[in-house]
């Protein structure tokens, strides 16, 4: 009898751990977290506000990876010039030392 309750005592030790181991947004001790009462209170208002917060940051990080974007295509624009006002300084550089050894 002692092993049936032991097995049993396991047993639902594991299901207890399933269980409680929900979606985001499926109530508070669900894998939900403390995230507010909505949160908190779990079922389909839950699960929504859940989905709003995931699909905020993905916007969020959408955006800033735009902003990255443009600002080395920036950066890149600025070094193009510099390089194209140096190779100009350059040439007249070499224009110059030409220009010397004429004489």
């Amino acid at each position: 009898m002692q092993r049936v309750i032991t097995t049993f005592s396991r047993n639902m030790a594991s299901l207890s751990q399933i269980r409680m181991a929900g979606e985001r947004g499926s109530g508070a001790g669900k894998g939900g977290g403390g995230g507010g009462t909505i949160r908190e209170a779990g079922g389909s208002f839950g699960k929504m506000e859940a989905a709003h917060e995931d699909q905020y940051f993905y916007n969020l990080q959408k955006e800033q990876l735009q902003k990255l974007k443009e600002d080395l295509h920036d950066e890149i624009s600025f070094h193009e010039e510099q390089i194209k006002r140096h190779q100009e300084a350059i040439n007249r550089h070499k224009q110059r030392i030409t220009e010397m050894d004429e004489k």
